[in-house]
């Protein structure tokens, strides 16, 4: 079962709340906070659309883009020599560079 929804290139998460008895979403893969609440898939759906409009609307009345959801693609140039010592140390590890990179990235950030 998937429990995300898309709609203009943003996704959301559905969460079923049991003590409050509605479907909890969030919108994943940006750093501002967009979360909202329904009864029903239908209203999940609209609020959703909803809350996509109207943080659109906002940005554009503060004349702000608005953020573009991660896509967890990252490409980057490095030296040579810093490649070639990434792949070394990804290999002794038994990882794969993305998963060594991502490790280390996570460990920097505290993520």
């Amino acid at each position: 079962m998937n429990n995300q929804m898309i709609y203009k290139g943003f996704t959301a998460s559905m969460e079923f709340d049991a003590d409050d008895k509605i479907i909890v979403g969030k919108v994943l893969n940006i750093t501002d906070t967009i979360v909202f609440h329904a009864v029903s898939i239908e209203e999940f759906e609209h609020n959703f659309h909803q809350s996509i409009e109207d943080y659109l609307e906002a940005c554009a009345q503060l004349n702000q883009k608005p953020e573009n959801p991660a896509s967890g693609r990252l490409m980057l140039r490095i030296a040579p020599k810093l490649h070639a010592a990434v792949a070394k140390s990804a290999k002794e590890s038994g990882l794969s560079m993305n998963k060594w990179v991502e490790n280390v990235l996570g460990e920097k950030l505290g993520a």
